[in-house]
């Protein structure tokens, strides 16, 4: 007498889908797959709470997935902001979060420190398992197919093994498990350095996020920003990022730099040694789709794994939970098929999901971010563009991918432009 299917499917796998990494592209997809009624393993190599280098700030893209999956940001913690003041060219002025209807008006800041965990718990709570202190270490494969059918990882210093029926890369930009699968990131995608620490400040409680557009190494401006971004809790989160298209990348000390810039400073705004709380870290931002495919094999990449940070203004949050959305809504769709066959052909399907929404406009963006990296068009840009308040209200929604689908002209404008433009 055979065993029954249950049976034999919880001895053979430990759950429907492992997803690897529990920061917001991972708590997401897990949430989402929990929702749909799939068990889902949850799987974080540190222990929360736990620091990511970010800086903090979240745009009315990430705060829309925020209320999708319930998250409580009327909580203490939260703080909220009106928009973006933009400092450059001698000029300083604000421009508040446009009035959308796809979109919330308001942007928040909360720290990765525990911004992170909140969503994991959210996941947990959505009905996924989440098992933290677990260091995967690669991908488990069939050594027929060559599909991933689990992952191995260590936990508390001994091996263990992890199986399931489809693993969710959500490791960020170390991207172990697609690196596993052969998957290398490709050398034609823009990748930023982001640096950042935070400062006892009276600019703590700001109601706009600040973005200073010159940042001079020297006689030579720099392809990036600097930001003040207030925390709301008596701190600031203060940092800087920088493309790799300028041919100074390499060469810039990019802590000596943060340094020097908050030097120039009013010293009424407490960026201090004095009152700088916490080291100066940093990390790589992978832009514009830098490893592909998406999926192979029976690895789904979401978030920073996949290159999903937006190349026009270093944001990744937005579109890491978005991407797990999406991914949960393909997988999804996906396992209850009855044959392989009909498996596969919905999930192959899941790159060109993502490159229709995201694909011309990053394309757009890895543009711009060669285009800056030119000597003087940025010096051009600044003290040409930002004169201009209507030219820097369309270039504001450029930037942060905020339109509506049937909008106003700037709206028009920039979603034609998105689908003409080949997918990146």
């Amino acid at each position: 007498m055979t065993e029954p299917a249950a049976a034999q499917r919880s001895a053979d796998i430990d759950a429907d889908v492992i997803v690897v990494g529990a920061g917001p592209a991972g708590s997401t997809t897990a949430f989402y797959l929990a929702q749909a009624g799939l068990e889902v393993l949850l799987l974080e190599k540190t222990t929360f709470p736990r620091e990511k280098v970010c800086g903090d700030g979240l745009t009315p893209r990430a705060v829309k997935q925020l209320i999708a999956m319930g998250i409580d940001i009327d909580s203490p913690g939260w703080s909220r902001n009106k928009g973006l003041r933009v400092v450059g060219g001698g000029r300083r002025f604000e421009l508040e979060w446009p009035q959308l209807t796809s979109f919330p008006d308001f942007g928040l800041v909360r720290v990765r420190k525990d911004f992170d965990e909140i969503l994991a718990v959210n996941a947990v709570r959505g009905g996924a398992k989440l098992l933290q202190g677990v260091n995967v270490t690669g991908p488990l494969l069939d050594d027929r197919s060559g599909h991933i059918v689990g992952v191995t990882a260590k936990k508390d210093g001994e091996p263990v093994t992890y199986r399931s029926r489809l693993v969710v890369g959500a490791d960020g930009n170390s991207a172990r498990l697609a690196l596993g699968m052969g998957l290398h990131k490709r050398e034609d995608r823009p990748i930023g350095v982001a640096v950042r620490t935070y400062f006892e400040s009276p600019r703590h409680d700001d109601d706009f996020l600040e973005i200073w557009l010159e940042l001079w190494d020297g006689a030579t401006l720099l392809p990036g920003y600097g930001w003040v971004f207030g925390v709301g809790d008596g701190t600031s989160n203060v940092g800087l990022g920088l493309l790799n298209t300028s041919d100074k990348f390499k060469d810039v000390d990019y802590r000596a730099l943060l340094r020097r810039w908050v030097r120039n400073m009013p010293p009424e705004w407490g960026f201090s040694e004095d009152n700088m709380r916490g080291q100066v870290r940093g990390s790589a931002l992978p832009m514009a789709f830098n490893r592909q495919p998406h999926y192979t094999r029976g690895l789904v990449l979401v978030g920073d794994s996949g290159g999903m940070i937006n190349p026009f203004n270093g944001e990744g949050i937005a579109y890491a939970m978005e991407s797990g959305e999406i991914a949960a809504r393909t997988i999804a769709q996906a396992l209850p098929r009855s044959t392989p066959a009909q498996r596969e052909r919905l999930l192959r399907a899941y790159p060109g999901v993502l490159k229709e929404a995201y694909g011309g406009y990053f394309t757009m963006g890895r543009l711009f971010v060669e285009a800056i990296g030119r000597p003087g068009v940025m010096n051009f840009a600044t003290r040409h563009a930002l004169p201009h308040p209507r030219l820097m209200r369309l270039a504001f929604k450029l930037l942060g991918n905020l339109t509506d689908r049937r909008g106003d002209a700037g709206d028009r404008i920039i979603n034609a432009l998105s689908k003409v433009v080949p997918s990146a």
